[in-house]
């Protein structure tokens, strides 16, 4: 080993389709430097099985700067590793100790099945956003900064809610496999600005209405995917969430009686 490397045991989920058995396979990773990203020493462990004629572990990445929500494992138990509010790309080998072992799964979900390895099928939160449909802005010349006033609460609250990028690592960590924290972000996000009034509580049912359609399981405020949460999305907006679909869901029975009374 030279100077400041790391050797580590790798303990890595391989499976080699969706319905294929899966098992841990050990791997040595050495000679790791310290200043790699947890991607960048699979890398580096890929190499090598390409080297000797082995399959590389198949693991989601794209940007590799923490922003567009592609990478995710759970890495000794937690989702994106130990570190609060990074991401398995941003997660760098210093975190760890020579001769560690690190357990490296992917995703545990129904509604997230394995498509190979450590790769995930996360379909389900397009069709989930797909729910939401649009919202009436119009469009053409900017309009002036200021003729939409919005408070300074209600802009903070949306634009932390607009930081979710998608991971699943909400869905990965909580013991109901719920994603009411990925759904309220983005009903939060547009639910409290002015553009994103008018289709306001339409779009929240229809968001947690395909939430449940997924699979997904039920939120109890257990508070694991706010901890989980590499943006640090609080569980705050899932009382936003839950506020708009039982203002929806009351309006949609009110029609109907209404309709049937007609």
């Amino acid at each position: 080993m030279s100077a400041g490397g790391l050797n580590l045991t790798l303990h890595v989920w391989r499976q080699s389709g969706p319905n294929k058995a899966g098992k841990i396979v050990d791997y040595p990773a050495t000679n790791i430097s310290p200043e790699m990203s947890f991607l960048e020493m699979l890398d580096t462990v890929n190499e090598g099985l390409i080297t000797s004629g082995q399959d590389p572990i198949a693991f989601d990445h794209d940007c590799r700067e923490g922003i567009c929500g592609s990478c995710g494992v759970m890495i000794n138990g937690a989702a994106h590793g130990p570190m609060k509010q990074t991401t398995a790309c941003q997660l760098h080998m210093r975190t760890f100790k020579n001769g560690d072992e690190i357990w490296i799964e992917p995703w545990r979900a129904g509604a997230f099945p394995v498509i190979k390895d450590l790769v995930v099928d996360r379909g389900a939160f397009d069709r989930i956003i797909q729910a939401g449909g649009f919202i009436s802005a119009p469009t053409g010349s900017p309009q002036d900064a200021n003729s939409l006033p919005i408070s300074k609460l209600d802009a903070d609250d949306a634009m932390d809610a607009a930081a979710c990028i998608g991971c699943g690592a909400c869905v990965a960590a909580c013991p109901n496999a719920s994603a009411s924290l990925f759904t309220a972000a983005k009903i939060t996000h547009l639910g409290r600005l002015p553009q994103g009034q008018p289709e306001r509580y339409r779009r929240a049912l229809a968001m947690v209405t395909q939430m449940d359609i997924e699979g997904f399981g039920g939120c109890t405020l257990f508070g694991e995917c706010q901890e989980a949460c590499p943006k640090g999305i609080s569980i705050d907006t899932i009382v936003q969430m839950n506020r708009d679909y039982i203002v929806a869901a009351a309006s949609e029975r009110e029609e109907k009686v209404e309709m049937g009374a007609g």
